[in-house]
This record gives structure tokens, C-alpha cells and sequence, in this order.
């Protein structure tokens, strides 16, 4: 098993407590009336606490059916959150976790930067390419866009 780290930031014209709020506390009810072109459901296994479970389920049609996201916790006051992809998804028999660590931070126009740290751990002498690991951010960003574009359009959302 190796593991591959990779950071990057995204920029948002949102403000990080409300990118925390729809991402994090609200998920289940934004995502997929954010995304519904993506996202079927998002279902919490457990309390929310560190250990619990997130499925998040696709729609038909797009190259995964499921994913399940083991929390590994949060902090309100500083918009951050983290949690590993343990199943489903593009784990496949390559991958044998993905873990994140997120944060929303203050940007100067008043919008954010989601700053985000991942560990990819693969399986047996498997090698992730940088290739691989932007072709898999650019997916996760179709469903943040979404999620984006939603509060944008609705300003009373996630307040």
C-alpha cells in the first residue's frame, strides 16, 4: 500500500459559513436538490459524530451507483471538515480509502477558498497519477458547482 497526497484550492463567491452549512450540516437535504443531476440521496448512518456513515447514492447513468463516506469529524467555528471514502465510488480494487481534509476560509471579496488536503491510499503496488487525480477532483467539482450555483440563486438557503 502507498499513499499520495495532493492539495488544491477552489474559490467560491460564497461565504464559507454558508458553503460549511450546505456541505457539511445541511448535505442531505441540499445535495440533491442542488444536484439532482448527480445526486439521488445523501443518507447519514449514525449520530454524525466521528465514525459515522454517509451514503451518498447517484443517479442512474453515471459511472458510480454509491458512495460511502466515514466522517472523521468537523469544527463549526472554523469550517472545516474531514472524512475518508471507504466504499463505493472510484475505490475499485486500486484504491483502498480516500481521505480529506476541507476548510472554508474567508476570501477578500467576501467569498471563500475551500481548501482541501487528500490522501490517496492504494492497493498493493498500484501507483495513482496526477492524470488520475484530476480527472477524479474535476467529477467531485460538477456536484460543488452545482452546490455553488444553488445557494447563489437561492440567498435565503443554508443562512
Amino acid at each position: 500500500m502507498g499513499v499520495v497526497s495532493y492539495e488544491f484550492e477552489v474559490t467560491s463567491p460564497i461565504a464559507p459559513a454558508r458553503l460549511f452549512k450546505a456541505f457539511v450540516l445541511e448535505a442531505a437535504k441540499v445535495w440533491p436538490t442542488a444536484a439532482p443531476h448527480a445526486v439521488k440521496s445523501v443518507e447519514l448512518e449514525g449520530d454524525a459524530s466521528p465514525g459515522s456513515i454517509v451514503k451518498i447514492t447517484f443517479v442512474e447513468g453515471l459511472p458510480y451507483q454509491y458512495m460511502k463516506h466515514q466522517i472523521g469529524g468537523h469544527d463549526e467555528n472554523n469550517f472545516s471538515y474531514s472524512y475518508s471514502m471507504i466504499e463505493g465510488g472510484p475505490l475499485g480494487d486500486k484504491l483502498e480509502k480516500i481521505s480529506y481534509e476541507n476548510q472554508f476560509v474567508a476570501a477578500a471579496d467576501g467569498g471563500s477558498i475551500c481548501k482541501s488536503s487528500i490522501k490517496y491510499y492504494t492497493t498493493g503496488d498500484y501507483v495513482i497519477t496526477e492524470d488520475e487525480i484530476k480527472t477524479l477532483i474535476k467529477g467531485s467539482e460538477v456536484v460543488y458547482k452545482a452546490i455553488e450555483a444553488y445557494l447563489l440563486a437561492n440567498p435565503d438557503a443554508c443562512n
